[in-house]
Protein backbone atom coordinates (compact mmCIF):
# COMPACT_ATOMS: atom_id res chain seq x y z
CA UNK A 1 0.00 0.00 0.00
CA UNK A 2 2.93 2.29 0.68
CA UNK A 3 4.19 1.74 -2.87
CA UNK A 4 0.72 2.54 -4.24
CA UNK A 5 0.65 5.79 -2.27
CA UNK A 6 4.14 6.82 -3.39
CA UNK A 7 3.36 6.16 -7.05
CA UNK A 8 -0.01 7.94 -6.85
CA UNK A 9 1.31 10.98 -4.95
CA UNK A 10 4.33 11.32 -7.24
CA UNK A 11 2.20 11.33 -10.38
CA UNK A 12 -0.52 13.47 -8.76
CA UNK A 13 1.95 16.18 -7.71
CA UNK A 14 3.57 16.12 -11.15
CA UNK A 15 0.28 16.52 -13.01
CA UNK A 16 -0.92 19.21 -10.57
CA UNK A 17 2.25 21.21 -11.26
CA UNK A 18 1.49 21.03 -14.96
CA UNK A 19 -2.16 22.00 -14.43
CA UNK A 20 -1.12 25.02 -12.35
CA UNK A 21 0.79 26.29 -15.39
CA UNK A 22 -2.17 25.37 -17.58
CA UNK A 23 -4.61 27.17 -15.24
CA UNK A 24 -2.53 30.36 -15.24
CA UNK A 25 -2.26 30.24 -19.03
CA UNK A 26 -6.01 29.79 -19.35
CA UNK A 27 -6.73 32.76 -17.05
CA UNK A 28 -4.35 34.99 -19.02
CA UNK A 29 -6.14 34.09 -22.25
CA UNK A 30 -9.65 34.49 -20.79
CA UNK A 31 -8.72 37.90 -19.37
CA UNK A 32 -7.33 38.85 -22.76
CA UNK A 33 -3.97 39.63 -21.15
CA UNK A 34 -2.48 37.27 -23.70
CA UNK A 35 -4.13 37.28 -27.11
CA UNK A 36 -5.18 34.01 -28.72
CA UNK A 37 -3.04 35.01 -31.68
CA UNK A 38 0.00 34.97 -29.37
CA UNK A 39 -0.81 31.41 -28.31
CA UNK A 40 -1.14 30.42 -31.95
CA UNK A 41 2.28 31.98 -32.52
CA UNK A 42 3.76 30.01 -29.62
CA UNK A 43 2.14 26.84 -30.96
CA UNK A 44 3.64 27.47 -34.40
CA UNK A 45 7.10 28.05 -32.89
CA UNK A 46 6.74 24.88 -30.81
CA UNK A 47 5.73 22.74 -33.78
CA UNK A 48 8.11 24.28 -36.33
CA UNK A 49 11.23 24.99 -34.24
CA UNK A 50 11.31 23.83 -30.61
CA UNK A 51 9.86 20.32 -30.95
CA UNK A 52 11.92 19.44 -34.06
CA UNK A 53 15.05 20.62 -32.21
CA UNK A 54 14.21 18.46 -29.22
CA UNK A 55 13.53 15.49 -31.50
CA UNK A 56 16.85 15.94 -33.31
CA UNK A 57 18.77 16.23 -30.04
CA UNK A 58 17.19 13.18 -28.41
CA UNK A 59 17.26 10.84 -31.39
CA UNK A 60 20.75 11.80 -32.57
CA UNK A 61 22.29 11.50 -29.10
CA UNK A 62 20.11 8.82 -27.45
CA UNK A 63 18.59 6.50 -30.03
CA UNK A 64 20.54 3.29 -30.56
CA UNK A 65 18.56 0.71 -32.62
CA UNK A 66 20.83 -2.10 -31.45
CA UNK A 67 20.01 -1.26 -27.84
CA UNK A 68 16.24 -0.83 -28.33
CA UNK A 69 14.91 -4.10 -29.70
CA UNK A 70 12.02 -3.81 -32.16
CA UNK A 71 11.99 0.00 -31.89
CA UNK A 72 9.55 0.15 -34.82
CA UNK A 73 6.84 -1.28 -32.57
CA UNK A 74 6.29 2.12 -30.91
CA UNK A 75 5.31 3.98 -34.11
CA UNK A 76 3.12 1.00 -34.99
CA UNK A 77 1.41 1.08 -31.59
CA UNK A 78 0.86 4.83 -31.93
CA UNK A 79 -0.74 4.31 -35.34
CA UNK A 80 -2.86 1.23 -34.65
CA UNK A 81 -4.03 1.70 -31.03
CA UNK A 82 -6.46 4.58 -31.78
CA UNK A 83 -8.03 2.54 -34.59
CA UNK A 84 -8.50 -0.46 -32.30
CA UNK A 85 -10.14 1.55 -29.53
CA UNK A 86 -12.40 3.37 -31.98
CA UNK A 87 -14.25 0.04 -32.16
CA UNK A 88 -15.21 0.28 -28.47
CA UNK A 89 -16.59 3.81 -28.93
CA UNK A 90 -18.47 2.66 -32.03
CA UNK A 91 -20.18 -0.10 -30.01
CA UNK A 92 -21.25 2.35 -27.27
CA UNK A 93 -22.87 4.62 -29.84
CA UNK A 94 -24.81 1.99 -31.78
CA UNK A 95 -27.20 2.20 -33.58
CA UNK A 96 -27.01 5.96 -34.39
CA UNK A 97 -23.22 6.21 -34.41
CA UNK A 98 -23.17 8.48 -37.51
CA UNK A 99 -24.57 11.36 -35.44
CA UNK A 100 -21.69 11.11 -32.98
CA UNK A 101 -18.63 10.56 -35.18
CA UNK A 102 -17.12 13.90 -34.16
CA UNK A 103 -16.96 12.70 -30.54
CA UNK A 104 -15.06 9.48 -31.26
CA UNK A 105 -11.51 10.94 -31.39
CA UNK A 106 -11.87 12.38 -27.87
CA UNK A 107 -11.84 8.85 -26.46
CA UNK A 108 -9.09 7.30 -28.56
CA UNK A 109 -6.48 9.93 -29.48
CA UNK A 110 -4.37 10.79 -26.45
CA UNK A 111 -2.15 13.76 -25.71
CA UNK A 112 0.98 11.91 -26.69
CA UNK A 113 3.49 14.71 -26.22
CA UNK A 114 2.44 18.01 -24.65
CA UNK A 115 1.12 16.38 -21.47
CA UNK A 116 3.25 13.24 -21.32
CA UNK A 117 6.61 14.96 -21.95
CA UNK A 118 6.50 17.25 -18.89
CA UNK A 119 5.23 14.35 -16.78
CA UNK A 120 8.21 12.31 -17.89
CA UNK A 121 10.54 15.17 -17.07
CA UNK A 122 9.15 15.36 -13.55
CA UNK A 123 8.86 11.61 -12.84
CA UNK A 124 11.94 10.25 -14.62
CA UNK A 125 14.51 13.03 -14.38
CA UNK A 126 17.52 10.74 -14.61
CA UNK A 127 16.12 8.86 -17.61
CA UNK A 128 14.20 11.64 -19.33
CA UNK A 129 16.15 11.48 -22.60
CA UNK A 130 15.17 7.83 -22.98
CA UNK A 131 11.57 8.61 -21.98
CA UNK A 132 11.43 11.46 -24.51
CA UNK A 133 12.73 9.13 -27.21
CA UNK A 134 9.82 6.77 -26.53
CA UNK A 135 7.44 9.73 -26.82
CA UNK A 136 8.81 10.74 -30.20
CA UNK A 137 8.77 7.22 -31.61
CA UNK A 138 5.16 6.62 -30.52
CA UNK A 139 3.92 10.04 -31.65
CA UNK A 140 5.48 9.49 -35.08
CA UNK A 141 2.76 6.90 -35.73
CA UNK A 142 0.12 8.63 -33.61
CA UNK A 143 0.59 11.93 -35.44
CA UNK A 144 -0.03 10.35 -38.83
CA UNK A 145 -3.31 8.73 -37.79
CA UNK A 146 -4.38 11.77 -35.74
CA UNK A 147 -4.05 14.18 -38.64
CA UNK A 148 -5.88 11.89 -41.06
CA UNK A 149 -8.54 9.72 -39.42
CA UNK A 150 -8.70 11.88 -36.29
CA UNK A 151 -9.02 15.11 -38.28
CA UNK A 152 -11.70 13.63 -40.54
CA UNK A 153 -13.80 12.47 -37.57
CA UNK A 154 -13.49 15.55 -35.34
CA UNK A 155 -14.33 17.89 -38.25
CA UNK A 156 -16.70 15.59 -40.11
CA UNK A 157 -19.37 18.31 -40.41
CA UNK A 158 -16.97 20.16 -42.72
CA UNK A 159 -17.27 17.68 -45.57
CA UNK A 160 -15.79 20.00 -48.17
CA UNK A 161 -12.29 19.56 -46.79
CA UNK A 162 -10.14 16.71 -48.07
CA UNK A 163 -7.05 15.29 -46.44
CA UNK A 164 -3.89 16.03 -48.43
CA UNK A 165 -0.68 14.03 -48.23
CA UNK A 166 1.20 17.26 -47.58
CA UNK A 167 -0.73 17.64 -44.30
CA UNK A 168 1.33 14.74 -42.94
CA UNK A 169 4.68 16.34 -43.78
CA UNK A 170 5.05 18.38 -40.59
CA UNK A 171 8.34 19.71 -39.12
CA UNK A 172 8.31 17.14 -36.25
CA UNK A 173 7.73 14.33 -38.76
CA UNK A 174 10.58 15.60 -40.96
CA UNK A 175 12.85 15.86 -37.89
CA UNK A 176 12.07 12.27 -36.93
CA UNK A 177 12.68 10.89 -40.43
CA UNK A 178 15.86 12.95 -40.94
CA UNK A 179 17.35 12.08 -37.55
CA UNK A 180 16.51 8.38 -38.02
CA UNK A 181 18.25 8.50 -41.40
CA UNK A 182 21.38 9.96 -39.78
CA UNK A 183 21.32 7.31 -37.05
CA UNK A 184 20.84 4.34 -39.38
CA UNK A 185 23.57 5.55 -41.74
CA UNK A 186 25.91 6.26 -38.82
CA UNK A 187 26.32 9.89 -39.88
CA UNK A 188 25.15 11.12 -36.47
CA UNK A 189 28.54 10.12 -35.06
CA UNK A 190 30.23 12.77 -37.21
CA UNK A 191 28.04 15.70 -36.15
CA UNK A 192 30.23 18.03 -34.05
CA UNK A 193 29.23 19.06 -30.54
CA UNK A 194 29.20 22.73 -31.59
CA UNK A 195 26.12 21.95 -33.72
CA UNK A 196 24.37 19.61 -31.28
CA UNK A 197 24.61 21.98 -28.29
CA UNK A 198 22.66 24.91 -29.87
CA UNK A 199 19.99 22.44 -31.05
CA UNK A 200 19.78 21.05 -27.49
CA UNK A 201 19.49 24.56 -26.04
CA UNK A 202 16.57 25.44 -28.32
CA UNK A 203 14.91 22.07 -27.72
CA UNK A 204 15.08 22.47 -23.94
CA UNK A 205 12.38 25.17 -24.18
CA UNK A 206 9.87 22.70 -25.68
CA UNK A 207 8.34 21.26 -22.50
CA UNK A 208 7.56 24.52 -20.61
CA UNK A 209 6.25 26.33 -23.68
CA UNK A 210 4.25 23.32 -24.86
CA UNK A 211 2.69 23.08 -21.38
CA UNK A 212 1.75 26.75 -21.53
CA UNK A 213 0.21 26.32 -24.99
CA UNK A 214 -1.79 23.32 -23.78
CA UNK A 215 -3.14 25.25 -20.79
CA UNK A 216 -4.02 28.27 -22.88
CA UNK A 217 -5.81 26.09 -25.44
CA UNK A 218 -7.94 24.18 -22.90
CA UNK A 219 -8.34 27.06 -20.45
CA UNK A 220 -9.46 29.44 -23.19
CA UNK A 221 -12.42 27.28 -24.19
CA UNK A 222 -15.82 29.02 -24.26
CA UNK A 223 -18.65 27.50 -22.19
CA UNK A 224 -21.86 28.94 -23.58
CA UNK A 225 -23.32 25.45 -23.42
CA UNK A 226 -22.22 22.07 -22.19
CA UNK A 227 -21.92 18.60 -23.66
CA UNK A 228 -24.19 15.76 -22.58
CA UNK A 229 -23.12 13.96 -19.39
CA UNK A 230 -23.96 10.68 -21.15
CA UNK A 231 -21.42 11.51 -23.86
CA UNK A 232 -18.78 12.46 -21.30
CA UNK A 233 -19.38 9.19 -19.44
CA UNK A 234 -19.15 7.03 -22.58
CA UNK A 235 -15.99 8.71 -23.85
CA UNK A 236 -14.32 8.72 -20.42
CA UNK A 237 -15.24 5.05 -19.95
CA UNK A 238 -13.24 4.10 -23.04
CA UNK A 239 -10.44 6.65 -22.50
CA UNK A 240 -9.77 6.14 -18.80
CA UNK A 241 -10.91 2.56 -18.17
CA UNK A 242 -10.92 0.40 -21.31
CA UNK A 243 -7.66 1.69 -22.82
CA UNK A 244 -5.55 1.52 -19.62
CA UNK A 245 -7.07 -1.84 -18.58
CA UNK A 246 -6.23 -3.53 -21.89
CA UNK A 247 -2.73 -1.97 -21.93
CA UNK A 248 -1.99 -3.12 -18.38
CA UNK A 249 -3.35 -6.60 -19.08
CA UNK A 250 -1.11 -7.05 -22.14
CA UNK A 251 2.01 -5.67 -20.44
CA UNK A 252 1.48 -7.77 -17.32
CA UNK A 253 0.64 -11.03 -19.07
CA UNK A 254 3.60 -10.68 -21.43
CA UNK A 255 6.01 -9.95 -18.58
CA UNK A 256 7.48 -7.17 -20.72
CA UNK A 257 7.76 -4.81 -17.74
CA UNK A 258 10.45 -7.03 -16.23
CA UNK A 259 12.91 -6.38 -19.06
CA UNK A 260 12.06 -2.70 -19.66
CA UNK A 261 10.22 -1.05 -16.78
CA UNK A 262 10.59 2.49 -18.16
CA UNK A 263 8.98 1.61 -21.49
CA UNK A 264 6.19 -0.25 -19.70
CA UNK A 265 5.55 2.76 -17.45
CA UNK A 266 5.53 5.00 -20.51
CA UNK A 267 2.90 2.87 -22.29
CA UNK A 268 0.70 2.84 -19.17
CA UNK A 269 0.95 6.64 -18.90
CA UNK A 270 0.17 7.06 -22.60
CA UNK A 271 -2.84 4.75 -22.35
CA UNK A 272 -4.35 6.90 -19.59
CA UNK A 273 -3.43 10.32 -20.99
CA UNK A 274 -6.06 13.00 -21.63
CA UNK A 275 -7.33 13.68 -25.19
CA UNK A 276 -4.98 15.23 -27.75
CA UNK A 277 -4.92 19.01 -27.50
CA UNK A 278 -4.60 19.19 -31.28
CA UNK A 279 -8.22 18.05 -31.59
CA UNK A 280 -9.52 21.45 -30.50
CA UNK A 281 -6.94 23.12 -32.75
CA UNK A 282 -8.28 21.10 -35.69
CA UNK A 283 -11.86 22.14 -34.93
CA UNK A 284 -10.90 25.81 -34.75
CA UNK A 285 -8.92 25.68 -37.97
CA UNK A 286 -10.88 23.26 -40.16
CA UNK A 287 -14.43 23.45 -38.78
CA UNK A 288 -16.61 21.34 -36.50
CA UNK A 289 -18.46 21.68 -33.20
CA UNK A 290 -16.05 23.76 -31.11
CA UNK A 291 -18.44 24.12 -28.18
CA UNK A 292 -19.07 20.39 -27.87
CA UNK A 293 -15.43 19.44 -28.35
CA UNK A 294 -14.19 22.10 -25.97
CA UNK A 295 -16.54 21.31 -23.12
CA UNK A 296 -15.89 17.56 -23.32
CA UNK A 297 -12.13 18.13 -23.37
CA UNK A 298 -12.37 20.47 -20.38
CA UNK A 299 -14.09 17.82 -18.23
CA UNK A 300 -11.84 15.00 -19.45
CA UNK A 301 -8.70 16.98 -18.61
CA UNK A 302 -9.93 17.50 -15.06
CA UNK A 303 -10.74 13.80 -14.76
CA UNK A 304 -7.17 13.06 -15.87
CA UNK A 305 -5.86 14.70 -12.69
CA UNK A 306 -7.14 11.64 -10.80
CA UNK A 307 -7.28 8.91 -13.44
CA UNK A 308 -3.68 9.25 -14.68
CA UNK A 309 -2.03 9.03 -11.21
CA UNK A 310 -4.45 6.27 -10.22
CA UNK A 311 -3.63 4.20 -13.30
CA UNK A 312 0.14 4.50 -12.79
CA UNK A 313 -0.20 3.75 -9.07
CA UNK A 314 -2.24 0.60 -9.77
CA UNK A 315 0.32 -0.48 -12.33
CA UNK A 316 3.19 -0.02 -9.87
CA UNK A 317 1.26 -1.84 -7.17
CA UNK A 318 0.54 -4.96 -9.24
CA UNK A 319 4.10 -5.17 -10.63
CA UNK A 320 5.98 -4.84 -7.32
Amino acid sequence: MQLFYRAFSGMFVAIIEIFIIAFIAGILVRRDIIKRSYIQGLADITVKVLLPSMILDNILTTFDPSRIGSWWLLPMIGFLAPLVFLVFVFILYLPDYKKHLNKFPLATFQNGGYLVLPLGQLLYKERFNQFALYVFLLTMGLGMILWTVGKFLITHTDEGKKVKFTDLITPPFIAIVFSLFLVFTGLNKYIPKIIIEPIRLIGSATVPIATFVLGATVGGISFRGFASLVDIFKLSFVKYLIMPAITIFILYQSGFYISNSLLADFLVIESSAAPAANLIVMVRKYGGDEQQTGSIMFVMYFLAVITMPLTLALWKYITV
